[in-house]
């Protein structure tokens, strides 16, 4: 059966359903029905049918009218919702909850301003499925509303990381950083030391608190002007008040754990603690007898008692890498101090150019020889004439050079609770959260630079950082076959012959440096181009070309790496 248009001269053409057949040699045919009542659209249908070829060209079927990357939220908030964080913050959902989420999961995703975030999650203006998926796509001021509804949480949210993360008795390390402000107009930017070498700019300092791998449990944001050491008191209180732990181990560094802090802190709140000494404390120690510079002949490891630190263990390390590395930087900067000095003596030799007054050249002296703070080993003079001479001193230069690559962990710890190299071992730990803060502060999440005018919206933005550093620790955990990050890290700390001896790269995150590819063969990503990888799984929205059809969602279909990946996390997309 076939559809026969015949034409007409002076009306439309007749449309005609026709059977045909042979008979003794000849095309036999006759009508089937007549179709000429019939919509042109509907006749196309039955011809196809009739030829068996599809009712509807591919293109002519269906509208395409977005596609939204989908992959990277997917994997995100799988993972953020595997970890429970989002009954963390609020055990009923709410619009206020989902709002926090995507702000949490867009720090990771595509860190931006507030408003820029608002707009990624806005129908209109969506850059992915995020605010779709958590219905979250609103203003920015319903974000800073939903900030400040997450500040009033941030206290319970911390004491149920830290019942998950920390135990009696266990490690946790704690370190500062600072974050340079834009604006004028929050009370907490002040200026003070800046751990970016940014001079001059108004800061806030963050202390992060971390457990034994350098999970995220609290973070807590001062002005900028406050010392490390000043704020351990409150890291003291959150550790035995907050989290009601009556035992644990603080791991500070020595700038942080100072022996004031120690002593009226630390000391009285019945924590145990492992910090580090000072280049002056050292050197008294080395002068006093305390330590003998012989032993490190055979060992570079040595534990001591002292009377300078009673009820207190101290390893003594010196690393010959580190102690060939200082040496080389003390020539450099002494060999630049005298760059700088020479043309003042020469100025002082001649007469016709000799600066006026000697203490004007000491001035000029003394901003040279501080500048790269080499002062205590620069001796120079002015005699009678102005004229400028300089010259190093050797004495304190080998006795600084004795304490090359030396340095001192203490602890209150028993041997009989973790003995020398283990008390080594957990100090080192420390990296684990300056590896936190190189992920907040730079391409990852971007703490900086911080927009935010009042005190709370600051501290809310830095607990939202810290949130999305949780997700993004996590990830990274069941990332790590994929990943540069070695994932036999602790193995090869095992088979390290010392513990002060430079850290270890296990032979599979070699191998996977030098292939760029992993045991398998897949490409070796870091955790912002993998994501970029999953982003190309998109949301599709297909509008059938049909009258009163409704618009359907379609997901492309992940590849086999992108599956292996969305395996890793346990997430589906």
């Amino acid at each position: 059966m076939y559809i026969d248009i015949v034409p007409n001269r002076h009306s439309p053409p007749a449309v005609l359903l026709r059977e045909g057949w042979r008979e003794n040699g000849k095309v036999r045919k006759r009508t089937v029905a007549n179709l000429s009542s019939w919509p042109l659209e509907k006749v196309e249908t039955l011809r196809r049918l009739l030829k068996n070829e599809p009712l509807v060209g591919r293109d002519e079927a269906f509208d395409i009218v977005r596609s939204l990357p989908h992959g990277h939220v997917a994997a995100v908030l799988g993972t953020l919702k595997k970890l429970g964080l989002d009954r963390l913050i609020d055990p009923k959902p709410s619009p206020r909850r989902n709002q926090v989420l995507a702000m949490i999961a867009a720090r990771i995703l595509e860190p931006a301003s507030k408003l820029a975030t608002a707009r990624g999650l806005a129908e209109a203006t969506a850059v992915s499925t995020l605010g779709e998926i958590l219905e979250a796509g609103l203003d920015e001021d319903d974000l800073y509303d939903a900030m400040d509804w997450l500040l009033e949480r941030q206290e319970r949210i911390e004491r149920s990381l830290a019942r998950r993360h920390l135990e009696e008795g266990s490690l946790v390390l704690y370190d500062m950083t600072s974050v340079w402000m834009e604006g004028t107009r929050c009370p907490l930017a002040r200026r003070g030391h800046s751990r970016d070498g940014r001079k001059g700019t108004l800061q806030i300092t963050f202390g992060l608190l971390c457990n034994r791998d350098g999970c995220p449990v609290s973070v807590e944001v001062f002005p900028g002007n406050t010392a490390d050491p000043n704020t351990v008191g409150s890291q003291v209180a959150a550790v035995r008040q907050r989290f009601s732990l009556a035992r644990v181990v603080l791991v500070g560094d020595r700038g942080m754990l100072t022996a004031a802090r120690i002593r009226e802190e630390v000391k009285p709140s019945g924590l145990d603690w492992i910090s580090a000494l000072r280049g002056p404390a050292i050197r008294a120690l080395v002068e006093a007898g305390d330590v003998e510079m012989s032993l490190f002949d055979e060992r570079d490891l040595v534990e001591i008692t002292s009377d300078a630190y009673p009820g207190e263990r101290l390893m003594v390390c010196r690393n010959p890498l580190l102690a060939e590395d200082r040496a080389r930087k003390r020539s450099e900067l002494l060999e630049a101090t005298e760059a700088l000095l020479e043309p003042i003596a020469a100025a002082t030799r001649r007469d016709r150019r000799r600066l006026k007054g000697r203490e004007k050249i000491g001035e000029r002296v003394g901003k040279v020889i501080g500048k790269y703070k080499m002062a205590k080993h620069i001796a120079w003079s002015i005699d009678d004439d102005g004229v400028l001479t300089w010259w190093r001193d050797e004495a304190s230069i080998s006795a600084e050079a004795r304490l090359d690559g030396l340095y001192v962990i203490r602890t209150s710890l028993p041997a009989s609770e973790l003995d020398g190299p283990g008390t080594v071992r957990a100090y080192k730990r420390l990296s684990s959260v300056e590896r936190a803060f190189r992920s907040l502060k730079t391409v990852d999440l971007k703490v900086r630079p911080v927009f935010h005018r009042t005190e709370p919206r600051v501290r809310a933005h830095v607990f939202l950082c810290m949130l999305a550093y949780y997700v993004e620790w996590h990830m990274r955990q069941k990332l790590k076959p994929v990943l540069f990050d070695d994932e036999d890290a602790e193995g090869a700390e095992a088979r390290r012959p010392s513990v002060v001896a430079p850290a270890a790269v296990s032979p599979s995150a070699r191998a996977k440096k030098a292939a760029k590819t992993t045991p398998d063969g897949d490409p070796v990503h870091s955790l912002r181009t993998l994501l970029d990888d999953l982003a190309t799984i998109t949301r599709n929205t297909v509008a059938p070309r049909l009258p009163g059809a409704e618009p359907f969602q379609v997901t492309t279909r992940p590849t086999p790496l992108q599956m292996r990946i969305l395996d890793h996390l346990g997430v589906r997309p």
